[in-house]
Order: C-alpha cells, then sequence, then structure tokens
C-alpha cells in the first residue's frame, strides 16, 4: 500500500481530468508530479506540484522523470487528429510512457480509458484507447484501467458547449433522431474512482459512470430548461450537422465536433450496463451550476494545442 511521502505522478494535470486527480492527490496529502506537454504554462498548484515535460522523444529523460515514483495516473490522450498529434502517435507515446514506467520502477498505473474501448473499434478513438488497454494488461505493472464516459464539471468541453450553444444560437442542431444515449459522469467523482484504485495493488478495470442514462435529446432540452434557453431544437441528418458545427468552428476557431465523433456517439458507445461508480446527477449538477454553465466557450484547440 502507498504512504504519504510516496510520490505520485499525474500525466496532465495542468488538464482537466488530471487537475482533478491531483488536487484529489494533495488533498490527501502525497507528494505529486505532473508530466505535461505544456511546461512553461502558468502551474495552477504552484510549488505544491512538480514539472517534467512528457519526453516521449527523449525515453531515458522519461524514465528519469518517472523515478521515485510509485503511482502513475495516466490521463494523457487526445480527442481527435490535429495537424502531426495522431491517434496512433498516441497510441505510440503511451506504449513509450508504460514502457518507461516499468523501467523507472513504478509499482502501479491507473490509465483512464474511456467506456466500451475495443481494438476492433470502427472509431479511431475507441480503437486507440482498446489497443492500450491490451497494452498496459500486458506490462509488468500491477494496474488499474479507469472506462468513463462524457464528463461533466466546471471546464468540461462538451456539456459547457453544448450550453454556450444554446445561450447564444437561435437554433440548436442535433444529430439524426437524438435518441441514442449518453451516461454522463462527474469529473470529480472519475477523480475519485481513479485514487481510490490507485491504492489497491489488484488488476482492476471499472466503468466510471454516472446515475443517469439520458437520450442526447433529452440531455440538450434538460441542459435548455435549465439554462432559460429559448434556442429551437431541430433536427438534422449528420452530415448536415456535421456541416453546421464546422460553420460554428470556424467562427470560434475551435474544431466542434468531427465525423468520427458524429457516428460514435451515435452508436450509443457512452453508456455502460455496469453498476453506476459515479455519485452526481447531472440533472441536480445543472441546478446548482445553471448560472455559470455556459457562460464561456471552452476550446479544445486553446487547451491542448495552444
Amino acid at each position: 500500500m502507498e504512504t504519504f511521502d510516496e510520490l505520485n505522478i499525474v500525466t496532465g494535470a495542468f488538464g482537466y481530468t488530471g487537475k482533478y486527480i491531483a488536487q484529489k492527490l494533495l488533498d490527501m496529502g502525497k507528494k505529486v508530479k505532473t508530466l505535461t506537454g505544456h511546461p512553461n504554462r502558468p502551474n495552477p498548484f504552484g510549488d505544491r506540484v512538480s514539472i517534467a515535460p512528457f519526453n516521449f522523444d527523449k525515453p531515458e529523460d522519461l524514465i528519469r522523470s518517472l523515478q521515485g515514483a510509485t503511482i502513475l495516473y495516466n490521463t494523457y490522450w487526445v480527442r481527435f487528429s490535429y495537424g502531426q498529434v495522431t491517434f496512433d502517435k498516441a497510441v505510440e507515446n503511451t506504449k513509450i510512457l508504460t514502457k518507461a514506467a516499468e523501467e523507472a520502477g513504478i509499482r502501479r498505473i491507473v490509465h483512464i480509458s474511456i467506456t466500451n474501448a475495443s481494438e476492433t473499434s470502427p472509431f479511431p478513438y475507441f480503437r486507440g484507447k482498446g489497443i492500450l488497454e491490451k497494452a498496459i494488461s500486458q506490462s509488468r505493472l500491477s494496474y488499474a484501467i479507469i472506462r468513463p464516459t462524457v464528463l461533466f464539471g466546471h471546464e468540461d468541453i462538451l456539456i459547457n458547449n453544448i450550453a454556450w450553444l444554446l445561450r447564444r444560437l437561435p437554433i440548436f442542431v442535433i444529430l439524426g433522431s437524438g435518441d441514442y444515449k449518453l451516461q454522463p459522469v462527474f469529473v470529480e467523482d472519475v477523480a475519485e474512482i481513479a485514487v481510490k484504485a490507485g491504492q489497491h495493488e489488484e488488476n482492476m478495470i471499472i466503468d466510471a459512470v454516472g446515475p443517469e442514462i439520458y437520450p442526447f435529446n433529452e440531455m440538450v432540452k434538460l441542459i435548455a430548461s435549465k439554462i432559460h434557453s429559448k434556442a429551437k431544437i431541430v433536427h438534422l441528418w449528420p452530415e448536415l450537422a456535421l456541416f453546421f458545427s464546422r460553420l460554428v468552428g470556424y467562427v470560434v476557431n475551435d474544431v466542434v465536433l468531427t465525423r468520427e465523433e458524429v457516428y460514435g456517439l451515435m452508436s450509443n458507445l457512452l453508456i455502460s450496463e455496469k453498476t453506476p461508480t459515479g455519485r452526481m446527477r447531472l440533472s441536480d449538477w445543472l441546478t446548482c451550476n445553471a448560472e455559470n454553465i455556459g457562460t464561456t466557450y471552452a476550446s479544445e484547440l486553446g487547451r491542448h494545442y495552444r
């Protein structure tokens, strides 16, 4: 079992999920270090979290940055391919990280995956996650694989930007029928699940899923009602909806939605048959945060690529 003077490493502690994991660990009195692709960004944790670059292209430096740590919490991934950053490159980098963790003497890895990850998935996001689940399970590391669905919470992308669009546009476009389902999970619940999994020895795979399941169109209506949006909700063929999202992306200088995300969303991959592990209900959280949700746009490109 881990003791309080042992070092924990969190990849991406300046990002979204990683930030909440790092905060949970600090609240427990743990020592925390982050590996990040943005080592020069302001450190929101001050001197409480030390920093090292990923160094995927310098494995020896990566190994040195991991040495002395007991647990690695890995949130590194990409939402979509952009420039030279591709899903294949993200898979390769994560394998390099896993190998470096073995060489550095890391005892356990807690890896953030996604529900219904599969090596045979037709969707690159889910396929890459499935490939990595297999690689981690075949490594020498003790592991916990955490499989969240759609995350919500302060600074999230999907829920926040749905609310942002509902606040600002006269219409909101839903892909197809909108009857495909999601099971949103609170980001702080995911962080708690991950940190608790880090304290065990046995290998495990856990679906991190919330207590509510929504058809997508009902979730949009719920958000609209909570923020008192008067936007008209319309249904379009997926390709037309994708075209509309590109127009919005041009205005906000971001990638709002990709073709893979459109068809992945419509394939009911963001729900789980397992017992819910998250506690916070999206409906309750929206009620408490209605004044703030969607007041500013959350940029994926701004968060990770600029």
